[in-house]
Parts: C-alpha cells; sequence; structure tokens
C-alpha cells in the first residue's frame, strides 16, 4: 500500500502523487478510495484501493531501471513489424497501457525508427509524443533533474539531434 505523499506511475497517465485515501459510500457499501493527483496534467483520480494491484499503479524506476529505459532506446537492430497501422497502433496502446517504464521505451524506440524510414501518421506521432512525455515525466523526477535534461537525454539515446 502506498501511503500520502508518495510519487507513483498510473498507467497510462504518468507520474502521480498520492493525495489521500478516502471512504465513500457508495450503493450502500463503503470503499476505500486512492486519491490521486496526475502530477502532468493535475487532473484527480480515484482508485479503489481494493483494485491498486489490478490497475497497475507501482513505484517509479530507479537509476538502475532509467538505465535499463537508456538501453533499450539505444537498440537500433530491432525488426519493427510491417503489420498494418492500426494493428501496430492497437499493440503500442497496449504497451502504454500497461504502464511499464521498459514497455513505453519499446514503443518510443520503434515509432522513432519508423519516423526514419517514412513519415509516422497522425496516431502515431501523437502515441510517440505520448511515449515521450511519459518517459519524460518519470525519469525526470525519478532522476531528480528538469523536464528538459531528462527529454535531451532520451533524445540522444533516440539518436536524435533537435534540441527539446
Amino acid at each position: 500500500m502506498f501511503k500520502i505523499g508518495d510519487i507513483v506511475v498510473y498507467p497510462a497517465h504518468g507520474v502521480a502523487e498520492v493525495e489521500s485515501v478516502e471512504d465513500r459510500q457508495i450503493s450502500g457499501s463503503t470503499i476505500s478510495f486512492m486519491i490521486l493527483k496526475i502530477l502532468d496534467t493535475q487532473m484527480t483520480v480515484m482508485v479503489p484501493v481494493s483494485n491498486i494491484k489490478n490497475v497497475g499503479i507501482r513505484e517509479l524506476i530507479d537509476a538502475k531501471g532509467i538505465g535499463k529505459v537508456m538501453d533499450i532506446l539505444r537498440q537500433r537492430s530491432v525488426h519493427v513489424d510491417n503489420q498494418t497501422w492500426n494493428r501496430r497502433y492497437r499493440e503500442y496502446m497496449e504497451k502504454i497501457k500497461s504502464g511499464s517504464a521498459f514497455e513505453i521505451a519499446e514503443v518510443l524506440r520503434d515509432l522513432n525508427i519508423l519516423k526514419k524510414g517514412k513519415e509516422l501518421s497522425f496516431g502515431e506521432r501523437k502515441m510517440y509524443d505520448t511515449a515521450k512525455n511519459l518517459l519524460v515525466n518519470e525519469i525526470s523526477i525519478s532522476g531528480k533533474m528538469d523536464k528538459k535534461e531528462a527529454e535531451k537525454m532520451i533524445l540522444t539515446a533516440l539518436g536524435r539531434t533537435e534540441t527539446p
């Protein structure tokens, strides 16, 4: 169980702070909810305490995890499946929804490789930005650095030269 003030990752939404745990009456039953504030959007999310594991809420990655993310992003000799873009999109969305920083890094890496060969569709560009933002936010907080520094680190690992 997480404590008030803990910084956690809520899959597909990003880094959040545990604001409180509250009991609510719903259909005559008392249910405990963990109240999360998504740091990037300031959105508030209520998650039933009994459902925390199923939702996939997890701790931030540590320095070793950041290193593993960078290793994934540096991989170049990866076969990117040439299936239809909507099948690839669904597969990538599943990885993003998993909340795993490593799976999100795989999505970003694969889209980056695709981007070098052809122009990404609107949906793929949006997904690229989503994956990048999720990683930037988690790495900046976990690595105690500002977002620009985290983004530069990610872009460098991807072999991109543009500045954030």
